[in-house]
């Protein structure tokens, strides 16, 4: 059996007019949230802030919600992707240049809805953001 490849990243959520947006990022036709390979001897979670620091220069991150995450099913080669969710006030997103890369590794960013975000990530994102905004519904009620 191929050895499962781990990569950690985070669903990163603020309050705009009191409604739940949740941070995307574009690298050519794929949207996603800010994560990345874990790095041997790393912990998940540390390498999930340090990827969300490197694409797009946020370090303000409330894990409210503790270390819980949800993890996509195995895909392209056995990689899973681990997400845990947090919060920021910070709106301002920047796209620096990645030193392996010589470019910014992300196209373009937007905070969206979770419905406008649902529309374009793949399936496998797709059901996780379901899964995000169902946990800040219920916190809602």
């Amino acid at each position: 059996m191929t050895e499962r490849i781990l990569s950690a990243g985070v669903v990163i959520v603020r309050r705009v007019d009191g409604e739940w947006r949740v941070l995307l990022l574009r690298a050519y036709n794929y949207w996603d949230c800010p994560k990345g390979g874990v790095e041997p001897g790393e912990d998940p979670l540390t390498a999930a802030r340090r990827e969300v620091r490197e694409e797009t220069g946020i370090d303000e991150l409330e894990f409210r919600w503790g270390g819980e995450f949800i993890e996509t099913p195995p895909y392209s080669k056995n990689k899973v992707a681990r997400y845990y969710l947090a919060a920021t006030a910070t709106a301002d997103v920047k796209l620096p240049i990645s030193a392996e890369l010589g470019r910014p590794e992300h196209h373009e960013y937007r905070w969206l809805s979770f419905d406008a975000a649902a529309r374009l990530v793949v399936p496998r994102v797709a059901a996780v953001l379901g899964r995000v905004s169902a946990r800040l519904d219920e916190e809602s009620q």
